[in-house]
Protein backbone atom coordinates (compact mmCIF):
# COMPACT_ATOMS: atom_id res chain seq x y z
CA UNK A 1 0.00 0.00 0.00
CA UNK A 2 1.76 3.86 -0.97
CA UNK A 3 2.27 5.39 2.16
CA UNK A 4 1.00 8.99 1.42
CA UNK A 5 3.86 10.30 3.68
CA UNK A 6 6.91 8.79 1.46
CA UNK A 7 7.63 10.53 -1.78
CA UNK A 8 10.60 8.81 -4.21
CA UNK A 9 12.69 10.93 -7.03
CA UNK A 10 16.03 10.39 -8.22
CA UNK A 11 17.43 13.36 -6.76
CA UNK A 12 16.47 15.62 -3.94
CA UNK A 13 17.91 19.40 -3.90
CA UNK A 14 17.60 21.15 -0.76
CA UNK A 15 17.17 25.00 -1.30
CA UNK A 16 16.36 26.71 -4.14
CA UNK A 17 18.14 30.05 -4.46
CA UNK A 18 20.77 30.06 -7.85
CA UNK A 19 22.89 27.06 -6.98
CA UNK A 20 20.19 25.17 -6.36
CA UNK A 21 18.39 25.57 -9.16
CA UNK A 22 21.15 25.37 -11.61
CA UNK A 23 21.04 21.80 -9.45
CA UNK A 24 17.97 21.13 -10.59
CA UNK A 25 18.39 22.18 -13.85
CA UNK A 26 21.30 20.17 -14.90
CA UNK A 27 20.00 16.79 -13.20
CA UNK A 28 17.02 17.51 -14.99
CA UNK A 29 18.78 17.27 -18.24
CA UNK A 30 21.30 14.36 -17.55
CA UNK A 31 18.18 12.32 -17.57
CA UNK A 32 17.30 12.88 -13.76
CA UNK A 33 14.05 13.42 -11.95
CA UNK A 34 13.99 16.04 -9.32
CA UNK A 35 12.12 17.23 -6.31
CA UNK A 36 12.90 20.69 -4.75
CA UNK A 37 12.65 21.46 -1.06
CA UNK A 38 12.60 25.14 -0.19
CA UNK A 39 12.05 26.12 3.78
CA UNK A 40 10.45 29.49 3.04
CA UNK A 41 7.50 30.31 1.32
CA UNK A 42 7.29 31.15 -2.39
CA UNK A 43 6.84 34.96 -1.93
CA UNK A 44 10.23 34.53 -0.16
CA UNK A 45 12.08 31.91 -2.32
CA UNK A 46 15.64 32.09 -3.59
CA UNK A 47 17.65 32.74 -0.33
CA UNK A 48 20.75 35.27 -0.42
CA UNK A 49 20.51 35.25 -4.41
CA UNK A 50 16.70 37.27 -4.34
CA UNK A 51 19.21 39.64 -1.94
CA UNK A 52 22.09 40.62 -4.18
CA UNK A 53 22.10 42.87 -7.73
CA UNK A 54 22.14 40.10 -9.86
CA UNK A 55 26.26 40.70 -10.84
CA UNK A 56 27.99 37.31 -11.62
CA UNK A 57 32.05 37.44 -12.69
CA UNK A 58 33.63 35.16 -15.54
CA UNK A 59 36.22 35.25 -17.59
CA UNK A 60 36.01 36.57 -20.84
CA UNK A 61 38.58 37.11 -23.89
CA UNK A 62 36.90 40.33 -25.70
CA UNK A 63 33.79 42.20 -26.33
CA UNK A 64 32.71 38.97 -28.88
CA UNK A 65 32.35 36.96 -25.92
CA UNK A 66 30.16 39.69 -24.31
CA UNK A 67 28.05 39.51 -27.12
CA UNK A 68 27.95 35.80 -27.03
CA UNK A 69 26.43 36.13 -23.93
CA UNK A 70 24.46 39.07 -24.82
CA UNK A 71 22.93 38.81 -29.02
CA UNK A 72 21.08 41.57 -28.66
CA UNK A 73 24.36 43.58 -28.41
CA UNK A 74 24.89 44.98 -31.70
CA UNK A 75 28.49 46.22 -33.12
CA UNK A 76 27.23 49.76 -32.91
CA UNK A 77 26.39 49.53 -29.40
CA UNK A 78 30.14 48.11 -28.65
CA UNK A 79 31.41 50.32 -30.09
CA UNK A 80 30.27 53.02 -27.15
CA UNK A 81 31.55 50.47 -24.78
CA UNK A 82 34.83 49.51 -23.62
CA UNK A 83 34.58 45.63 -21.40
CA UNK A 84 37.82 45.17 -21.46
CA UNK A 85 39.52 41.58 -21.08
CA UNK A 86 38.82 39.15 -18.08
CA UNK A 87 40.90 36.32 -18.52
CA UNK A 88 40.47 32.96 -17.04
CA UNK A 89 43.99 33.68 -15.16
CA UNK A 90 43.03 36.34 -14.34
CA UNK A 91 40.18 35.61 -12.49
CA UNK A 92 42.16 32.84 -11.15
CA UNK A 93 45.16 35.46 -9.55
CA UNK A 94 41.67 37.60 -8.35
CA UNK A 95 40.81 34.45 -6.43
CA UNK A 96 44.50 33.66 -4.80
CA UNK A 97 44.98 37.09 -4.44
CA UNK A 98 41.89 38.15 -2.80
CA UNK A 99 42.18 35.47 -0.53
CA UNK A 100 45.94 35.61 0.53
CA UNK A 101 46.21 32.58 -1.55
CA UNK A 102 44.55 30.21 0.78
CA UNK A 103 41.40 29.82 -1.79
CA UNK A 104 41.32 25.72 -2.63
CA UNK A 105 43.19 25.79 -5.67
CA UNK A 106 41.56 22.84 -7.68
CA UNK A 107 37.90 24.55 -6.51
CA UNK A 108 39.29 27.96 -7.93
CA UNK A 109 40.33 26.45 -11.17
CA UNK A 110 37.36 24.73 -12.05
CA UNK A 111 35.66 27.18 -10.98
CA UNK A 112 37.38 29.98 -13.21
CA UNK A 113 37.82 27.69 -16.04
CA UNK A 114 34.01 26.79 -15.93
CA UNK A 115 32.93 30.14 -15.96
CA UNK A 116 32.12 31.97 -19.27
CA UNK A 117 31.04 27.68 -20.48
CA UNK A 118 28.57 28.21 -17.06
CA UNK A 119 27.18 31.38 -18.46
CA UNK A 120 26.54 30.07 -22.15
CA UNK A 121 24.35 26.87 -20.36
CA UNK A 122 22.74 29.91 -18.59
CA UNK A 123 21.85 31.20 -21.14
CA UNK A 124 20.83 28.27 -23.01
CA UNK A 125 17.86 27.95 -20.08
CA UNK A 126 16.41 31.23 -20.99
CA UNK A 127 18.37 33.38 -18.20
CA UNK A 128 18.89 36.85 -19.67
CA UNK A 129 21.90 39.16 -18.66
CA UNK A 130 22.85 42.84 -19.26
CA UNK A 131 25.73 45.06 -18.77
CA UNK A 132 26.03 47.11 -15.21
CA UNK A 133 26.18 50.14 -16.33
CA UNK A 134 25.33 52.24 -13.73
CA UNK A 135 27.77 50.58 -10.91
CA UNK A 136 31.02 49.20 -12.65
CA UNK A 137 31.36 51.54 -15.18
CA UNK A 138 31.85 55.27 -15.72
CA UNK A 139 31.27 57.25 -18.78
CA UNK A 140 34.38 58.73 -19.54
CA UNK A 141 33.96 60.96 -23.43
CA UNK A 142 30.70 59.44 -24.30
CA UNK A 143 31.91 55.53 -23.99
CA UNK A 144 31.20 53.37 -20.85
CA UNK A 145 34.46 52.28 -19.71
CA UNK A 146 34.13 48.87 -17.13
CA UNK A 147 36.86 48.36 -14.17
CA UNK A 148 37.21 45.12 -12.13
CA UNK A 149 36.67 42.71 -13.78
CA UNK A 150 32.88 42.06 -13.19
CA UNK A 151 30.94 43.75 -16.35
CA UNK A 152 27.35 42.07 -16.30
CA UNK A 153 23.85 41.30 -14.41
CA UNK A 154 20.92 39.24 -14.65
CA UNK A 155 17.86 40.93 -15.74
CA UNK A 156 16.06 42.00 -12.90
CA UNK A 157 18.82 41.41 -10.52
CA UNK A 158 19.08 39.02 -7.71
CA UNK A 159 15.03 38.53 -7.80
CA UNK A 160 14.90 38.40 -11.28
CA UNK A 161 17.59 35.29 -12.03
CA UNK A 162 15.61 33.14 -8.98
CA UNK A 163 12.45 34.04 -10.80
CA UNK A 164 13.62 32.93 -14.04
CA UNK A 165 15.39 29.43 -13.06
CA UNK A 166 11.88 28.82 -10.94
CA UNK A 167 10.00 29.56 -14.16
CA UNK A 168 12.49 27.21 -16.06
CA UNK A 169 12.23 24.51 -13.75
CA UNK A 170 8.57 24.67 -13.12
CA UNK A 171 8.63 24.27 -17.38
CA UNK A 172 10.43 21.04 -17.06
CA UNK A 173 8.63 19.54 -14.48
CA UNK A 174 11.06 19.77 -11.78
CA UNK A 175 8.59 19.60 -8.83
CA UNK A 176 9.40 22.31 -5.90
CA UNK A 177 7.51 21.92 -2.76
CA UNK A 178 7.81 25.44 -0.41
CA UNK A 179 7.52 25.78 3.04
CA UNK A 180 9.30 22.39 3.45
CA UNK A 181 12.08 22.66 5.68
CA UNK A 182 14.90 19.68 5.13
CA UNK A 183 15.47 18.30 8.59
CA UNK A 184 17.77 15.19 8.12
CA UNK A 185 19.57 12.88 5.97
CA UNK A 186 18.10 9.14 5.49
CA UNK A 187 21.23 7.47 5.10
CA UNK A 188 22.61 3.77 5.26
CA UNK A 189 25.89 1.69 5.01
CA UNK A 190 25.92 2.31 1.22
CA UNK A 191 25.45 5.92 1.33
CA UNK A 192 22.54 8.62 0.85
CA UNK A 193 19.00 6.86 0.87
CA UNK A 194 16.41 10.29 1.02
CA UNK A 195 15.04 13.14 3.20
CA UNK A 196 13.06 13.55 6.09
CA UNK A 197 11.58 16.75 5.88
CA UNK A 198 8.49 18.95 7.43
CA UNK A 199 5.42 19.88 5.21
CA UNK A 200 2.45 22.23 7.27
CA UNK A 201 3.73 20.85 10.70
CA UNK A 202 3.77 17.34 9.04
CA UNK A 203 6.77 14.70 8.97
CA UNK A 204 7.44 13.27 5.36
CA UNK A 205 9.83 11.63 3.85
CA UNK A 206 11.34 11.49 0.25
CA UNK A 207 13.55 8.31 -0.77
CA UNK A 208 16.10 9.04 -3.61
CA UNK A 209 19.22 7.83 -4.90
CA UNK A 210 21.16 11.76 -4.41
CA UNK A 211 20.99 14.52 -2.83
CA UNK A 212 22.21 18.26 -3.78
CA UNK A 213 22.83 20.39 -0.39
CA UNK A 214 22.09 24.12 -1.47
CA UNK A 215 20.41 25.59 1.01
CA UNK A 216 23.13 28.54 1.91
CA UNK A 217 25.43 29.25 5.07
CA UNK A 218 24.35 30.28 8.65
CA UNK A 219 24.64 34.25 8.21
CA UNK A 220 20.95 34.20 9.70
CA UNK A 221 21.75 32.07 12.69
CA UNK A 222 22.72 34.39 15.63
CA UNK A 223 23.94 31.98 17.66
CA UNK A 224 25.83 29.70 15.01
CA UNK A 225 27.79 33.29 14.05
CA UNK A 226 28.63 33.94 17.68
CA UNK A 227 29.82 30.48 18.05
CA UNK A 228 32.23 30.09 15.02
CA UNK A 229 32.87 33.93 14.10
CA UNK A 230 32.92 35.23 17.52
CA UNK A 231 32.93 38.40 19.44
CA UNK A 232 30.53 41.44 18.41
CA UNK A 233 28.65 39.01 15.66
CA UNK A 234 25.64 38.66 16.85
CA UNK A 235 25.42 42.93 16.54
CA UNK A 236 26.15 42.82 13.33
CA UNK A 237 23.36 43.78 10.60
CA UNK A 238 21.86 40.51 9.16
CA UNK A 239 21.66 40.85 5.29
CA UNK A 240 19.74 38.74 2.43
CA UNK A 241 17.30 35.38 3.62
CA UNK A 242 16.24 35.06 7.41
CA UNK A 243 16.03 31.60 5.66
CA UNK A 244 19.92 30.74 5.74
CA UNK A 245 20.47 29.32 9.26
CA UNK A 246 22.83 26.75 8.89
CA UNK A 247 21.00 23.30 8.62
CA UNK A 248 22.35 21.97 5.51
CA UNK A 249 25.67 22.59 6.80
CA UNK A 250 24.44 20.58 9.85
CA UNK A 251 22.89 17.88 8.71
CA UNK A 252 25.54 16.97 6.58
CA UNK A 253 28.08 16.98 9.46
CA UNK A 254 26.05 15.01 11.48
CA UNK A 255 26.47 12.31 9.05
CA UNK A 256 29.90 12.59 9.10
CA UNK A 257 30.67 15.38 6.29
CA UNK A 258 33.80 16.71 6.46
CA UNK A 259 34.16 20.97 7.49
CA UNK A 260 36.18 23.14 5.32
CA UNK A 261 36.84 27.02 4.96
CA UNK A 262 37.26 30.07 7.25
CA UNK A 263 34.28 29.12 9.59
CA UNK A 264 35.74 32.35 11.66
CA UNK A 265 35.32 34.78 8.71
CA UNK A 266 32.06 36.09 6.39
CA UNK A 267 31.13 37.87 3.57
CA UNK A 268 30.00 41.71 5.61
CA UNK A 269 30.13 44.91 4.06
CA UNK A 270 29.36 48.70 5.27
CA UNK A 271 25.76 49.84 5.15
CA UNK A 272 22.99 52.17 6.31
CA UNK A 273 23.17 52.15 10.39
CA UNK A 274 19.29 52.38 11.40
CA UNK A 275 18.06 49.83 8.55
CA UNK A 276 16.22 46.82 9.97
CA UNK A 277 17.89 43.34 9.47
CA UNK A 278 16.88 41.60 5.68
CA UNK A 279 15.69 44.83 4.64
CA UNK A 280 16.88 45.70 0.97
CA UNK A 281 18.54 48.53 -0.34
CA UNK A 282 21.76 48.36 2.81
CA UNK A 283 25.36 48.76 1.18
CA UNK A 284 26.66 51.98 1.06
CA UNK A 285 29.39 51.34 -1.14
CA UNK A 286 30.63 54.30 -2.78
CA UNK A 287 33.46 54.74 0.11
CA UNK A 288 36.25 54.80 -2.49
CA UNK A 289 35.49 58.45 -3.79
CA UNK A 290 35.19 59.69 -0.02
CA UNK A 291 36.79 59.03 3.38
CA UNK A 292 35.30 56.79 6.37
CA UNK A 293 35.87 57.58 10.04
CA UNK A 294 34.87 56.01 13.15
CA UNK A 295 33.45 57.55 16.25
CA UNK A 296 36.48 58.83 17.14
CA UNK A 297 36.96 61.09 14.47
CA UNK A 298 39.65 58.90 12.85
CA UNK A 299 40.21 56.39 9.38
CA UNK A 300 41.00 53.47 9.88
CA UNK A 301 41.07 51.68 6.16
CA UNK A 302 42.31 52.68 3.30
CA UNK A 303 39.16 53.30 1.35
CA UNK A 304 41.29 53.46 -2.04
CA UNK A 305 43.36 50.07 -1.19
CA UNK A 306 41.37 48.69 -4.83
CA UNK A 307 38.11 48.55 -6.91
CA UNK A 308 35.42 48.07 -4.70
CA UNK A 309 34.75 44.48 -5.92
CA UNK A 310 37.60 43.62 -4.40
CA UNK A 311 37.53 44.85 -0.58
CA UNK A 312 33.89 45.63 0.32
CA UNK A 313 33.14 41.93 1.74
CA UNK A 314 36.33 42.22 4.72
CA UNK A 315 35.24 46.13 5.64
CA UNK A 316 32.05 45.43 7.12
CA UNK A 317 34.57 43.46 9.55
CA UNK A 318 36.44 46.06 10.37
CA UNK A 319 33.38 48.53 10.79
CA UNK A 320 32.20 45.97 13.71
CA UNK A 321 35.55 46.49 15.54
CA UNK A 322 34.98 50.36 15.75
CA UNK A 323 32.93 51.83 19.04
CA UNK A 324 29.40 51.17 18.50
CA UNK A 325 30.01 49.34 15.59
CA UNK A 326 29.49 52.15 13.63
CA UNK A 327 31.26 54.49 11.18
CA UNK A 328 30.44 57.42 8.74
CA UNK A 329 31.21 57.35 5.14
CA UNK A 330 32.11 61.35 4.08
CA UNK A 331 31.93 63.06 0.62
CA UNK A 332 31.99 66.12 -0.63
CA UNK A 333 29.98 67.74 -3.96
CA UNK A 334 33.31 66.99 -6.19
CA UNK A 335 32.37 63.09 -6.18
CA UNK A 336 28.44 63.44 -5.16
CA UNK A 337 27.49 63.25 -9.34
CA UNK A 338 29.83 59.37 -9.24
CA UNK A 339 28.15 57.74 -5.59
CA UNK A 340 25.84 54.96 -6.70
CA UNK A 341 22.14 54.91 -7.11
CA UNK A 342 21.91 53.17 -3.54
CA UNK A 343 22.57 57.01 -1.88
CA UNK A 344 19.79 58.83 -3.43
CA UNK A 345 16.81 56.30 -1.94
CA UNK A 346 14.63 57.93 0.98
CA UNK A 347 15.87 55.14 3.52
CA UNK A 348 19.37 56.49 3.92
CA UNK A 349 20.62 57.52 7.07
CA UNK A 350 22.78 60.74 6.33
CA UNK A 351 23.65 64.40 7.15
CA UNK A 352 24.29 67.28 4.70
CA UNK A 353 25.57 70.45 6.05
CA UNK A 354 27.62 73.66 4.27
CA UNK A 355 30.99 73.71 6.48
CA UNK A 356 32.73 71.21 8.01
CA UNK A 357 32.39 72.35 11.23
CA UNK A 358 28.46 72.24 10.97
CA UNK A 359 28.60 68.58 9.73
CA UNK A 360 30.71 67.40 12.81
CA UNK A 361 28.26 68.84 14.80
CA UNK A 362 25.34 66.63 13.16
CA UNK A 363 27.07 63.26 13.24
CA UNK A 364 25.98 61.99 16.15
CA UNK A 365 28.55 60.67 18.60
CA UNK A 366 31.52 61.72 16.55
CA UNK A 367 34.73 63.75 18.56
CA UNK A 368 33.94 66.81 16.74
CA UNK A 369 37.52 68.54 17.14
CA UNK A 370 39.15 64.79 16.41
CA UNK A 371 37.39 64.35 13.22
CA UNK A 372 37.96 68.39 11.99
CA UNK A 373 42.16 67.44 12.77
CA UNK A 374 41.69 64.03 10.51
CA UNK A 375 39.47 66.28 7.52
CA UNK A 376 42.97 68.73 7.95
CA UNK A 377 45.59 65.87 7.93
CA UNK A 378 43.87 64.15 5.03
CA UNK A 379 43.33 67.19 3.12
CA UNK A 380 46.93 68.14 2.86
CA UNK A 381 47.77 64.73 2.57
CA UNK A 382 46.44 64.49 -0.74
CA UNK A 383 48.74 64.33 -3.66
CA UNK A 384 46.18 66.64 -6.25
CA UNK A 385 49.15 66.87 -8.92
CA UNK A 386 48.05 62.97 -9.73
CA UNK A 387 45.31 62.92 -12.11
CA UNK A 388 41.82 61.28 -10.69
CA UNK A 389 40.35 58.60 -12.70
CA UNK A 390 37.77 56.23 -11.07
CA UNK A 391 38.16 54.00 -14.06
CA UNK A 392 41.39 52.92 -13.16
CA UNK A 393 43.54 52.27 -9.82
CA UNK A 394 44.79 56.37 -10.69
CA UNK A 395 47.26 55.89 -8.15
CA UNK A 396 46.24 59.55 -6.66
CA UNK A 397 46.90 58.62 -3.08
CA UNK A 398 47.86 60.34 -0.10
CA UNK A 399 51.39 60.79 1.79
CA UNK A 400 52.95 60.25 5.41
CA UNK A 401 49.47 59.29 6.89
CA UNK A 402 49.34 56.39 9.27
CA UNK A 403 46.61 54.70 7.27
CA UNK A 404 46.58 56.00 3.67
CA UNK A 405 44.52 56.46 0.45
CA UNK A 406 46.22 54.38 -1.78
CA UNK A 407 43.94 55.58 -5.33
CA UNK A 408 41.12 58.09 -5.83
CA UNK A 409 42.04 60.32 -3.35
CA UNK A 410 40.11 63.96 -3.45
CA UNK A 411 40.35 66.98 -0.96
CA UNK A 412 37.04 66.85 1.07
CA UNK A 413 36.59 71.21 0.77
CA UNK A 414 33.87 71.71 -1.31
CA UNK A 415 30.41 71.68 0.36
CA UNK A 416 27.55 71.09 1.07
CA UNK A 417 28.97 67.85 2.61
CA UNK A 418 27.33 64.34 2.87
CA UNK A 419 28.09 62.04 5.72
CA UNK A 420 26.39 58.57 5.90
CA UNK A 421 25.65 56.89 9.18
CA UNK A 422 27.10 52.97 8.29
CA UNK A 423 27.26 49.80 10.24
CA UNK A 424 28.80 46.20 9.64
CA UNK A 425 26.13 43.58 7.94
CA UNK A 426 26.76 40.58 7.53
CA UNK A 427 25.99 38.67 3.84
CA UNK A 428 26.97 35.54 3.87
CA UNK A 429 29.65 33.01 5.77
CA UNK A 430 32.98 31.30 4.61
CA UNK A 431 32.90 28.11 6.09
CA UNK A 432 31.10 24.90 5.06
CA UNK A 433 31.44 21.61 3.72
CA UNK A 434 34.27 19.99 1.96
CA UNK A 435 33.91 18.70 -1.27
CA UNK A 436 35.43 17.84 -4.55
CA UNK A 437 35.55 18.52 -8.25
CA UNK A 438 32.63 16.36 -8.87
CA UNK A 439 30.90 18.55 -6.33
CA UNK A 440 30.78 15.53 -4.00
CA UNK A 441 30.41 15.92 -0.26
CA UNK A 442 33.68 14.19 1.64
CA UNK A 443 33.35 12.11 4.43
CA UNK A 444 35.80 12.86 7.46
CA UNK A 445 38.03 9.86 6.89
CA UNK A 446 38.46 11.84 3.88
CA UNK A 447 36.41 9.86 0.76
CA UNK A 448 33.73 10.55 -0.71
CA UNK A 449 29.82 10.31 0.80
CA UNK A 450 27.74 8.19 -1.71
CA UNK A 451 25.28 10.27 -3.33
CA UNK A 452 25.17 13.44 -1.61
CA UNK A 453 26.72 16.49 -3.31
CA UNK A 454 26.89 20.36 -2.92
CA UNK A 455 27.26 23.97 -4.05
CA UNK A 456 26.66 27.47 -3.52
CA UNK A 457 27.64 29.06 0.10
CA UNK A 458 27.23 26.04 2.24
CA UNK A 459 30.59 24.72 0.57
CA UNK A 460 33.46 26.04 2.33
CA UNK A 461 37.37 26.58 0.92
CA UNK A 462 36.74 29.14 -1.86
CA UNK A 463 36.77 32.40 -0.09
CA UNK A 464 38.97 33.28 3.33
CA UNK A 465 38.46 36.71 4.80
CA UNK A 466 37.62 38.05 1.56
CA UNK A 467 36.01 37.55 -1.65
CA UNK A 468 36.19 38.90 -5.35
CA UNK A 469 32.19 40.73 -6.21
CA UNK A 470 30.18 38.79 -8.44
CA UNK A 471 31.82 35.40 -7.53
CA UNK A 472 29.24 33.94 -5.19
CA UNK A 473 26.39 34.06 -7.78
CA UNK A 474 29.35 32.02 -10.05
CA UNK A 475 30.00 29.67 -7.77
CA UNK A 476 26.51 28.68 -7.23
CA UNK A 477 26.00 28.39 -10.66
CA UNK A 478 29.62 26.36 -11.95
CA UNK A 479 29.32 23.96 -8.73
CA UNK A 480 25.58 23.77 -8.90
CA UNK A 481 25.75 22.45 -12.28
CA UNK A 482 28.41 20.50 -11.94
CA UNK A 483 26.50 18.69 -8.61
CA UNK A 484 23.34 17.91 -10.83
CA UNK A 485 25.12 16.55 -13.52
CA UNK A 486 26.98 14.37 -11.23
CA UNK A 487 24.09 13.62 -9.41
CA UNK A 488 22.37 12.36 -12.25
CA UNK A 489 25.25 10.32 -13.57
CA UNK A 490 25.02 8.90 -9.65
CA UNK A 491 22.03 7.73 -9.98
CA UNK A 492 21.87 6.30 -13.39
CA UNK A 493 24.43 3.73 -11.65
CA UNK A 494 23.05 3.22 -8.77
CA UNK A 495 19.51 2.50 -10.34
CA UNK A 496 17.71 -0.10 -8.09
CA UNK A 497 18.58 1.88 -4.66
CA UNK A 498 15.44 3.07 -4.15
CA UNK A 499 12.87 1.09 -2.17
CA UNK A 500 9.73 2.53 -1.13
Amino acid sequence: MNNPLIMSTDVIVIGAGNAAMCAALAAHENGATVIVLEKSPETLKGGNTTFTHGSIRFAYKDAKDIQAIIPELNDEELRNIDFGTYTESEFFDDMCRVTNYRTDIELASLLTSESFPTMKWLTSHKIKFIPIYGRQAYKVDGRFQFWGGMVLESVGGGKGLVDKLHERAQSLGIDILYESPAISLITDDQGIKGVIYKQNGITKEIHAKAVIIASGGFHANIAMRTKYLGVNWDLAHTRGSRFNTGEGIQMALDIGALSAGNWSSAHAVGGDRYLPDFEEGFQRLSYPLGIVINENGKRFLDEGEDFRNYTYAKYGKLILEQPNQAAWQIFDQKVKPLLREEYKGKKVSKVVANTLEELAEKMEGVARDAFLHEIEEYNAAVRQKIPFNPNVKDGRCTSGLSIPKSNWANTIDEGPFEAYAITCGITFTFGGLKINTKAEVQHNLYQSIPGLYAAGEVVGGLFYSNYPGGTGLMAGSVFGRIAGKNAALFTQKNINKVNV
